[in-house]
């Protein structure tokens, strides 16, 4: 078992006396302050944020219990945080109908009920750490495909639909809903908005996680995005920095190269991440990405060059930056996993997401502390913007659950998401099908939402019938198309192009709001004002002009 005493690199300091009252009139002086009194391992463990097995704080299964205590030593995730003095946890969701699910290793979110249990269990725990400041909880909450908490909340479209009802108020609006939420559940961090401009087709990583392909589009959204769930007390990440759209290699499997020039990237790449910046974000969040032009062959999560004297020094960030998952190869292939925490920190990341050895990790920042290689005044530095950060999210309220999943949330995207559906191809009044119909395609969710959606609009649905509606969605491709009266993108719209149907159209989402939305348009009781946020070769980006 891993111990975090008795090491010289562990010599303890006077415990923080300093009182982390969120009303303080000076939190970055207060956060500094609390900062500069941590003993090293509260001040490592301040800088990193993995997740826990189980949906309580204190009270797990024995599965859950077994699995924390192979990798954490301890059994429950009061325990862990207790163990490595956390400053921040991460909530994921291990699912089949998540097609992400494989970046998840287990899921502990189920209910709102039960994820308000856990956070407030977890957060219970950290106000005992020394440090005495709320714990940094977050998720990765963008809706569309990367969507960790599903049951009872109100699902957003994925960001390509807001980018192509190219209304920011209506962004700012559907932001907030999700950011009430969220709160109401007590998170206090999404690593969210994506901020990727998406060049196109060959780009399956990102898709319609970015709001489109125009940097003054995705720039627009993006700040509203910040806007939105700013209003409502949680801390917004821009992903992935310098910008993951312009390339066909995920990074969960390889070090995908950014070959544009400097001035390219800023152009373009980096454009929405200063309109984030400019909008307020307080978080960043570093890609394992090698930006040529900039660092060649170093991963930006590890490029002193990206993160300290770009991000920080060029563009002026002065928020938290955090990596991306540190499970991923292109930062522990090379290097291992200690080297790479290391190096991350000293590239100016101020967090670690999801180390792969949690114990590795922090053993590795101690012992570069303790022989001078990463200076304690740079690691102050960080743990103060984490705990300002972290203070000022705790001055926001916490929403009764009752707030949560409610019809006047569900009316705000359901705005947006009507305001988002495209026409590519077809008649842009009037009826498009008439039933009785066959849903096909797509998840059986989202055939069961549209048949909903489709019978509260009158037009019946039978699997025998002529009249096909043809669902295509995240991770299909040419050879998964199949021959329909309509076909609908509920993913990025790139597939269109492939298509024989006479009618061709786009929700850049599955949630209920986008099928709803949908329905309308088919059964000629709503227009479709939705423009194609990307080029989609062959088609306008709208039929209805």
């Amino acid at each position: 078992m891993l111990t975090v005493t008795g090491c010289a690199q562990t010599k303890p300091r006077p415990a923080a006396t300093v009182s982390a009252s969120p009303t303080a009139p000076d939190v970055d002086a207060q956060a500094a302050a609390i900062a500069a009194k941590l003993s090293d391992v509260d001040a490592v463990g301040q800088m990193l944020v993995p997740f826990v097995y189980g949906q309580d704080a204190t009270n797990v299964s024995a599965a859950a219990a077994s699995e924390n205590t192979a990798k954490y030593g301890v059994a429950t995730p009061a325990a862990v945080i207790a163990k490595f003095r956390l400053g921040g946890l991460m909530l994921v969701r291990q699912a089949s109908d998540d097609p992400t699910a494989d970046t998840n290793p287990t899921s502990n979110v189920s209910s709102p009920a039960q994820i308000r249990r856990l956070t407030g269990g977890l957060q219970t725990a950290a106000r005992k750490l020394p440090a005495g400041v709320p714990l940094l909880i977050a998720t990765d909450q963008e809706h569309g495909s990367v969507t960790r908490i599903r049951n009872d909340v109100t699902l957003l479209p994925a960001q390509m639909a807001f980018g192509a009802a190219r209304q920011p108020a209506l962004t700012e609006s559907a932001a907030a809903v999700s950011g009430q939420e969220l709160r109401a559940l007590g998170l206090n961090a999404d690593f969210a908005p994506d901020a990727d401009v998406t060049e196109g087709a060959d780009n399956t990583v990102i898709g319609s996680r970015s709001f489109g392909s125009d940097p003054k589009l995705v720039g627009d959204q993006v700040a509203a995005a910040v806007r939105g769930y700013a209003s409502a007390g949680i801390a917004t990440t821009l992903k992935h920095f310098p910008g993951h759209g312009h390339t066909n290699v995920d990074s969960h499997e390889g070090l995908p190269i950014l070959r544009q020039s400097e001035a390219s990237l800023l152009a373009n790449d980096i454009a929405p991440f200063q309109a984030g910046i400019a909008a307020g974000a307080p978080m960043v969040m570093s890609g394992h990405l090698d930006a040529e032009a900039i660092d060649p062959g170093t991963p930006a999560t590890l490029s002193r060059e990206v993160l300290t004297d770009l991000l920080r020094g060029k563009l002026g960030f002065k928020g938290v930056v955090i990596t991306d998952s540190m499970t991923m190869p292109p930062v522990t292939r090379k290097y291992g996993e200690g080297e790479a925490a290391v190096r991350a920190v000293l590239a100016g990341n101020d967090m670690l997401l999801t180390p792969q050895n949690l114990g590795v990790a922090q053993q590795a920042l101690l012992a570069a502390i303790t022989s001078g290689r990463l200076p304690r005044a740079q690691v102050n530095a960080s743990v103060a913007r984490v705990i300002a950060l972290k203070l000022r999210e705790a001055t926001a309220p916490q929403p009764a659950l009752s707030t949560v999943d409610t019809a006047d949330h569900q009316s705000t995207v359901d705005k947006a998401a009507a305001a988002a559906v495209t026409v590519y191809k077809g008649q842009c009044s009037g009826p498009l099908v008439r039933g009785p119909v066959a849903v096909t395609g797509g998840s059986s969710q989202t055939r069961d939402a549209l048949r909903t959606a489709l019978g509260a609009q009158g037009i019946r649905t039978s699997s025998s019938a002529r009249t096909r509606i043809f669902l295509t969605g995240y991770g299909d491709t040419k050879a998964d198309l199949r021959s329909a009266a309509v076909t609908v993108a509920t993913d990025a719209p790139y597939l269109l192009a492939s298509a024989s149907s006479p009618t061709r159209i786009a929700t850049y989402g599955t949630a209920p709001a986008s099928m709803r939305a949908l329905a309308a348009v088919l059964a000629g009781k709503a227009g479709a004002p939705g423009r194609s946020p990307v080029t989609v070769a062959g088609l306008p980006d709208t039929a209805c002009r």
